[in-house]
C-alpha cells in the first residue's frame, strides 16, 4: 500500500475523534465541487499531496475524494466498499436497488463515480455500516487518472471494477449462507 494512504485516512479520523465539526462540514461540502476544486478544504488535505502531483493527477483528486467522502460517514473497518455493499444489500432484504446502484457504480466513468459514491456511501451511514478507506483511496486514484497516468489504464480499471463485483457478491451471498446456517432445523414430521 502506498505510504500516504494509511497516514492520510489517519489524519482523517483524527479529524472525527476530535470532533472537529468544522473540518468535516468543509470536507462534506467539497463534495458539491470538482475534487480539489474547493480551496476551503486545501488545509486538510494539500499537505498529504506529493509536489510533482498536478492539479489533474489522479492521485490527488483521490485524497480529495475520499475525505469528502470520508467526512460523510467518518467509520472504518477492514472491509472493501463493495463488501459493505453487499452485506447492506442482505441486511435489506436482498434489495433489488442496491445491486441496481451498485452495478451503475462499477459502469461509471471517471465523471460520473464521485455520484455514484456519494450515494453508496450515504446508504452505507445509514446502516452503519463501515469500510476501508485507503483501500477506497487506492482503487479510486486509479478511476480517476487520466488514461495515460499508467500503462494499462484500462486494464487496471477493469481489475478494480472485478474485484469490487467478487467482493459484492461473495458478501451477499457468505451473509445469506451465514444466516441459513443460523436458522434454526425444521423438524420433520415422524413416520
Amino acid at each position: 500500500m502506498n505510504d500516504y494512504a494509511p497516514a492520510f485516512i489517519q489524519h482523517l479520523a483524527g479529524l472525527a475523534d476530535g470532533r472537529d465539526r468544522g473540518a468535516l462540514a468543509t470536507l462534506r461540502h467539497s463534495l458539491a465541487f470538482p475534487p480539489g476544486r474547493y480551496p476551503p478544504a486545501y488545509p486538510y488535505v494539500e499537505r498529504f499531496a506529493k509536489p510533482e502531483w498536478s492539479a489533474q493527477d489522479g492521485r490527488r483528486l483521490a485524497l480529495y475524494a475520499v475525505a469528502g467522502l470520508f467526512a460523510r460517514h467518518p467509520s472504518q473497518r477492514a472491509a472493501s466498499l463493495a463488501t459493505s455493499l453487499g452485506e447492506l444489500m442482505h441486511h435489506r432484504d436482498n434489495s433489488p436497488s442496491i445491486e441496481h446502484r451498485f452495478i451503475a457504480l462499477l459502469g461509471a466513468d471517471a465523471e460520473g463515480v464521485l455520484d455514484h459514491l456519494r450515494q453508496a456511501i450515504s446508504l452505507l451511514a445509514a446502516d452503519g455500516l463501515g469500510l476501508d478507506y485507503a483501500r477506497l483511496l487506492l482503487d479510486l486514484q486509479v478511476w480517476l487518472s487520466p488514461p495515460e497516468a499508467y500503462p494499462q489504464q484500462a486494464d487496471r480499471l477493469d481489475d478494480i471494477r472485478q474485484r469490487w463485483a467478487r467482493d459484492f457478491y461473495r458478501a451477499l451471498h457468505a451473509s445469506a449462507a451465514a444466516d441459513a446456517a443460523a436458522a434454526p432445523a425444521t423438524p420433520t414430521p415422524a413416520d
